[in-house]
């Protein structure tokens, strides 16, 4: 189930204001930059809408098991510059100056209590990502492609993975039909049957590690081996990726032949992000995908651009993964 939110012009502008007062640059001073976000909310200038909405979907999470949220027509920044496509991180730091769409996302993390992550091997250690197209990683299976995605966990071959993505649309075409797909894992796991779901909660399986953290770090090559199963109904899983280890007996490979089986079976609920949605939902608890339809404008599609971050689904959740955390920057996962 997607729960949807709409904020009218009005409430938008209101929104953009409040924003646009937050000085610090994420990229060069993340520290300063949360801390002048989290006074937004401490001197109650954050706009009553936006307040009602993130409460609301806090309670969603936490109570009626509710994880994905969909919150149409938010303010982005005036400017949306077009980055080089052979290096878009780096141009990135060039061009864009001002940080609405960071702001946005840093204000929804905290009123959800859903603190935000960074990995040190990943985009120079920022909290906030680009789901943009890089002529390097054409025809991967990683966010840095034009082409479509499986159905997966982000970073599913790392020890540490957050709980839940937020995805705000920056730059959108709607005439190029483009959907993020949605998969909840309640739905996967009523499709399997008590045997597959022993058998997937074993560490049978290992993950590959994707194109952009092999070339951040050589030593990344194959996860160690995983469950794919975990809580209630957690999984660990990239679909063409994901496959049992040498060792694994056969019945842990029927579970991963039937879970496939399972997800093929699945009610599947899909999303077009437009320019100034933001869509945030269950990483670890779900499994998402892209899907393209129909592209009506190449260039378009190619420089469409998320911004997103990584987030815990609380402080709780944070503190659990603190061996990897860097000791000055809570949030900061130092990894291998």
């Amino acid at each position: 189930m997607i729960s949807t939110y709409e904020f009218s012009d009005e409430e938008k502008k209101s929104l953009f204001d409040v924003l646009n007062s937050v000085n610090a640059n994420p990229y060069r001073e993340y520290a300063s930059f949360k801390r002048e976000v989290n006074i937004l909310i401490l001197e109650s200038k954050v706009p009553a809408k936006f307040l009602e909405v993130c409460a609301k979907i806090k309670d969603e999470r936490r109570l009626l098991g509710i994880n994905a949220q969909l919150l149409r027509n938010l303010p982005i920044d005036e400017v949306i510059p077009e980055f080089d496509q052979l290096d878009p991180v780096n141009d990135k730091y060039l061009k864009k100056t001002t940080f609405i769409g960071e702001t946005l996302l840093e204000l929804f993390s905290q009123l959800t209590g859903s603190p935000l992550l960074a990995y040190r091997t990943r985009n120079n250690g920022d909290f906030f990502h680009d789901v943009y197209a890089d002529k390097k990683y054409t025809n991967t299976q990683t966010q840095k492609t034009d082409g479509e995605l499986y159905f997966h966990n982000d970073r599913t071959a790392h020890p540490v993975r957050a709980d839940f993505l937020s995805l705000l649309g920056m730059r959108c075409n709607e005439h190029n039909l483009i959907y993020t797909g949605y998969l909840d894992g309640k739905n996967i796991l009523s499709g399997l049957s008590e045997e597959s779901q022993y058998w997937l909660r074993q560490p049978h399986y290992i993950t590959p590690y994707d194109e952009v953290s092999r070339d951040s770090n050589a030593n990344q090559i194959d996860s160690d081996k995983h469950i794919i199963l975990e809580n209630q109904n957690t999984f660990r899983y990239y679909d063409t990726r994901t496959t049992f280890a040498h060792d694994a007996p056969q019945s842990a490979i029927k579970a991963l032949l039937e879970l496939k089986t399972a997800m093929t079976k699945a009610k599947k609920e899909r999303v077009a992000i437009n320019t100034g949605d933001l869509f945030s939902f269950a990483n670890q608890d779900s499994l998402h995908n892209r899907d393209i339809v129909k592209i009506m404008d190449k260039d378009a599609a190619e420089k469409r651009w998320l911004l997103k971050t990584y987030s815990f689904r609380n402080e709780d959740a944070m503190n659990n993964h603190s061996q990897y955390f860097d000791p000055i920057l809570p949030g900061f996962v130092a990894e291998i």
